[in-house]
């Protein structure tokens, strides 16, 4: 199925143009406390055709339920720069494995349970964010996967508090997305970091009910 694009126009947001850090230097820090409050959300209109296109979308499977991303937010974090974190702060990633041209998560099973994708209703409210990068692409469990740029976002597992960006660099292939949907490379841990591993059944179920975003182990 096409992908749907928002089409609404504001300005759009300049990705950090800070040069690469010295790599071993990288160390994850929280959110910056920069990031203007003030800056007036936009609220991006639910896609047209979102509900009538229920019945064609891929069959839905019975993977619990995960949180909606209700929010898209650029923010400023240190060492790193500008990123897009969700509601609660939580950084966002985008996976060289996936497609932007057409969007494609390639993020299945196991991969997911550790890189939750960021789902939406199709009305997730923005700040700092251009309308005109941000789309949705259906995954094979019918769900709906907020992308920027065509690039599908993801949250992960290993960060362990909103603000903090682990995942960046994971495997060499996940990297911090930034407002234009682009990869933000200021700061590449080295050696590329193992994911964490995917949280067994019960944790799944704990975590799915108290949003915690945390994980152990590697992946």
């Amino acid at each position: 199925m096409a992908p749907k694009r928002l089409t609404v126009t504001v300005a759009g947001c300049a990705v950090a143009a800070a040069a690469l850090a010295a790599l071993t230097a990288c160390a994850p820090k929280g959110a910056d406390a920069n990031y203007d409050p003030a800056a007036a959300q936009q609220q991006v209109p639910g896609l047209a055709d979102f509900a009538n296109e229920a019945n064609s979308a891929p069959p839905a499977t019975t993977a619990p339920p995960q949180p909606l991303t209700e929010a898209l937010k650029a923010q400023t974090i240190a060492k790193m720069g500008k990123v897009v974190t969700d509601q609660n702060g939580w950084v966002l990633y985008r996976f060289d494995k996936d497609t932007a041209k057409p969007p494609k998560s390639n993020c299945e099973d196991k991969c997911a349970e550790v890189w939750p994708p960021a789902l939406t209703d199709g009305n997730p409210q923005l700040s700092g964010v251009d309308p005109a990068v941000v789309g949705t692409v259906v995954r094979a469990d019918g769900s709906r996967q907020i992308t920027l740029a065509g690039w599908p976002v993801y949250r992960y597992i290993g960060d362990p508090k909103p603000g903090a960006w682990k995942g960046q660099n994971v495997g060499g292939v996940w990297f911090v997305v930034a407002p234009d949907g682009k990869k933000n490379l200021t700061c590449l841990p080295t050696p590329a970091p193992t994911a964490v591993q995917p949280p067994s059944a019960s944790q799944a179920a704990d975590q799915n009910a108290t949003d915690s975003g945390n994980g152990t182990g590697g992946y």
